[in-house]
């Protein structure tokens, strides 16, 4: 009896902890995934929090705030066994992904360790699957007692993390406000789902400027660093349910091989779960447009640090509708083994699918878990042996150095000409040849143009979990002397991979749906060298650097390096750096008086403010004791910085950047500019890239009734009839506009002498399979003694992305950037460069008492061009 009561009380006590778990209906008031129905971030917190106090097998950590101050969440879900040596396995999980260790060790840590799998959702907002997914799963996780489910607690430590809280309190709240289920629409969000960026977000994680994105990526790449992470979005393209793992070519030829196979091990698996569940309408491959070539998303950057990174976008939302019938998907191939049938679909349907998807990486993480630990190991290992070495990486021009030394051997030998196989010399031409090496370390001089740019740039790396170190004193490397205080970045690290993307060019391959035919456009970017968008002066060695130098935190910011300050009467600035325009914004907030040099260098007066100022900033400071000739007063001109109702991600960005350089400015909308009389609130007006003006508007005329203020009064676009006529009298009557990106259609607008220089011979725009550039990093000319070119050289790299390319037709234009060769490819690709010479990308035009600049790159892309900043900064005073 006794036993009997004892296992009776054992049973209860079982379930008593069953049943302490709260359902999410039981919490939220209706099934996650129920139709017409969202959970807000409040409700979400909350649920994260309980499920924390009644579940052994969840811990609940902020990891950060976010950009709007709130706390974002994570959930670290394993067993409670797991849980009691937490520090124990991020220890593991740390050092196996460092890989400085010998391989007997990794060997026995990848038995000894835990598999570590990251879950995101949320982060793109409007994407609402993503976010209640990871509800579901969590509750999942933490009540569900089948073999399975044990298993994966047992073998794993899940990390589920919310990507954005700040947007899915806006969206589910924008979405609910509606009492009537049926009205309820996710359309017409009246701003951006992340106060700065939107979809941006996922964007920034190899600059990681967002508060979010730097919480993410110091768990991601400093704290617990996973073997496997998956980062749920949405949608799926038409006529499929869900596109997944294995993705299309290219992939990056500079991380591990591994990071290619681990993608098509998981991705099988996870479709080979959804078929056994009779889940049909996953696609892969080319069956979707994802490939692995960019870095900066979220999952992307991952694939630089060996981690396998899964991507999924689901169709589906709260609000029921009809899959389409698409013929070309209706067929099995090896992009799409089981089609789905076009068929009405439920919210619940996607929110099953994703937890299946969630089920199959995290079994796949526990059935394979001394395989995926030892496998970053082997990654990182890879890395520092061939940073250790000389190393010769192949990628699209190295393999034409083979082909052409292929050619030149066959011409010099008949008897080569007719062979099949090719004479190894040609081989030996790039892999024997010095000049192809891979660098193993990169110096970075304390004596810096824009020294403090140059920390942002190194702090960007550091976020990434990039080793740095600093010099302690003076040395020589190659016959040439580097500073105390200079910064060495080695190859010969695990995430190798990462380093050389941000310091080299991206070699993107010509890629054409068939011969001659239109290309490809990749997955964002094709080139994006941080290094050469900051304006980064450094070096490159090609074999060890001695000398006295300290290695410096992973993870942690790098100090700016502190200048001494003259005695002079006057301090003075150099314009090189973006950041003397937020010490004299600043010290303009002081109400202390700043003067600007013809060569647009900034001077300020010695004395306790200044100093306090200027002191720790890591300003190079000059000092002169008299003011030079033609110096004038410097006066901040009233802003005024376009936006749109809904937001606009390139408004968004500046905005950003405005608020860290410290600019006072004013959002305007296209209602405030249709009012006219300009002039009377504003100096300058900036168009960033997207503020169109069209002939009508975007927007509906008729406003719906149910936006509130104060957006309501944001509604509207602006038109050729109603808001060009205001910017055409704004400048005439002595305002500046500067228009950015896609904006500088305006010149055309306004007729201002100005055509196509990307045409034929009979005038018709070059097309596509003639001249392509997608995002990319080219070289262009400056005209210096222009007030945008103050503070550069004569050549500036920038970031150009298939946009505008001018001819000047009239004499009273000025150029102020524009491409002097037909070799202007830095980094990405770029079909029919040529085409580009002598084609102009920015040019100013005094119209009457007032100005137009244009500038057709986006020059302040993603806050992440800083070496362009400056064009736009010059302007604003």
């Amino acid at each position: 009896m006794k036993k009997l009561f004892a296992s009776i009380l054992l049973f209860v006590s079982f379930l008593g902890v069953k049943a302490q778990i709260t359902t999410p209906k039981e919490h939220f008031g209706f099934n996650i995934g129920d139709d017409y129905h969202l959970a807000n971030f409040s409700q979400t917190e909350a649920y994260f929090k309980k499920l924390a106090q009644q579940s052994d097998r969840i811990l609940y950590q902020v990891i950060g705030k976010t950009e709007e101050g709130r706390d974002q969440p994570m959930l670290i879900v394993s067993s409670p066994e797991n849980l009691a040596k937490l520090s124990h396995y991020k220890n593991i999980s740390q050092r196996l992904a460092r890989a400085e260790l010998a391989e007997q060790e990794a060997k026995q840590l990848a038995k000894e360790g835990k598999s570590v799998v990251w879950i995101d959702g949320g982060l793109h907002a409007t994407e609402t699957v993503g976010m209640h997914q990871l509800i579901e799963i969590a509750y999942l996780l933490a009540s569900r007692n089948d073999e399975e489910t044990l298993n994966i607690l047992n073998n794993c430590i899940v990390l589920l993390t919310h990507a954005n809280p700040d947007g899915q309190e806006l969206v589910s709240n924008w979405y609910m406000r509606e009492s009537t289920p049926e009205k309820r629409s996710l359309s017409y969000l009246p701003k951006l789902y992340q106060k700065y960026a939107g979809h941006d977000n996922n964007r920034d994680f190899f600059m990681l400027n967002l508060k979010e994105s730097q919480n993410i990526a110091r768990q991601l790449f400093i704290e617990w660093n996973p073997q496997i992470m998956y980062n749920h979005h949405q949608t799926a393209p038409a006529g499929a349910v869900v596109a997944g793992a294995p993705y299309r070519d290219p992939f990056n030829y500079v991380f591990d091989p591994l990071v290619i196979t681990g993608i098509e091990s998981i991705g099988a698996a996870m479709a080979t779960r959804l078929y056994a569940e009779n889940k049909p309408g996953y696609t892969q491959r080319g069956g979707s447009v994802f490939s692995t070539w960019y870095n900066g998303g979220l999952r992307t950057t991952t694939y630089f640090h060996n981690t396998i990174g899964l991507l999924t976008e689901i169709i589906g939302g709260p609000n029921p509708f009809e899959i389409p019938l698409v013929p070309s998907r209706l067929l099995p191939n090896s992009n799409t083994h089981y089609p789905v049938i076009p068929q009405t679909w439920h919210f619940k349907q996607s929110i099953d699918y994703s937890t299946s998807l969630n089920y199959a990486v995290l079994n796949y993480a526990a059935k394979y878990k001394d395989e995926v630990l030892f496998n970053i190991y082997r990654m990182g290992r890879n890395s520092i042996e061939k940073g250790s070495k000389d190393t010769w990486s192949l990628s699209p021009s190295k393999v034409a150095v083979v082909e052409q030394a292929i050619e030149n051997l066959k011409k010099q030998n008949k008897e080569l000409r007719n062979q099949r196989q090719n004479p190894k010399q040609a081989l030996d031409s790039l892999l024997k040849n010095p000049k192809y090496r891979d660098p193993r370390v990169y110096i970075i001089s304390a004596h810096q143009d824009n020294p403090v740019t140059t920390v942002k740039f190194l702090n960007a790396l550091s976020a990434n979990g990039i080793r740095i170190e600093q010099a302690k004193e003076a040395f020589t490397h190659n016959g040439k002397q580097y500073p105390a205080k200079s910064f060495i970045i080695r190859t010969n690290q695990a995430f190798r991979p990462h380093i050389l993307d941000m310091f080299e060019a991206q070699d993107h391959p010509n890629d054409f749906e068939y011969a001659g035919g239109p290309p490809i456009p990749p997955y964002d970017a094709a080139g994006w060298t941080l290094a050469y968008l900051m304006h980064i002066n450094f070096d490159r060695a090609y074999d060890d650097v001695k000398g006295n130098f300290e290695t410096l935190p992973y993870g942690e910011p790098v100090n700016v390096i502190v200048q001494t300050l003259p005695n002079n009467k006057f301090f003075l600035l150099s314009n090189k750096e973006n950041e003397a325009f937020r010490l004299v914004n600043e010290l303009l907030s002081k109400k202390e008086k700043v003067y600007r040099t013809v060569e647009g260098n900034f001077i300020i007066a010695n004395n306790s403010v200044s100093k306090q100022i200027l002191s720790a900033s890591g300003v190079v400071v000059a000092g002169v004791d008299k003011l030079p000739k033609e110096t004038k007063v410097l006066k901040p001109l009233r802003i005024a910085l376009w936006d749109t109702y809904g937001g606009s991600m390139p408004s968004g960005w500046t905005r950003f950047l405005f608020e860290k350089y410290g600019f006072n400015f004013e959002l305007v909308f296209a209602p405030d500019l249709d009012k006219g009389n300009l002039n009377a609130k504003y100096d300058v007006i900036v168009l960033p890239s997207n503020a169109i003006i069209r002939p009508e508007s975007n927007l509906p005329n008729n406003k719906p009734n149910n936006i509130p203020e104060p957006y309501a009064s944001q509604w509207g676009s602006m038109t050729i009839e109603k808001t060009l006529p205001q910017l055409e009298q704004f400048i005439k009557n002595g305002g500046h506009i500067i228009a950015v990106g896609n904006s500088a259609k305006i010149a055309e607008d306004l007729k201002i002498g100005v055509t196509n220089h990307l045409v034929d011979a009979q005038g018709k725009p070059l097309k596509r399979e003639i001249f392509y550039t997608p995002g990319s990093v080219l070289t262009a000319a400056i005209d210096i003694n222009t007030v945008s070119g103050k503070g550069y050289p004569q050549q500036i790299d920038l970031y150009f992305s298939n946009n505008n390319v001018y001819k000047i037709n009239d004499p009273h234009i000025k150029p102020i950037l524009w491409f002097s060769s037909e070799k202007v490819l830095k980094s990405g690709w770029s079909w029919g460069e040529k085409y580009l010479k002598d084609g102009v990308i920015g040019f100013e035009k005094q119209i009457e008492k007032g100005k137009l600049t244009i500038f057709t790159p986006d020059i302040t892309f993603r806050a992440q061009t800083h070496g362009t900043f400056k064009l736009l900064f010059n302007n604003l005073y």
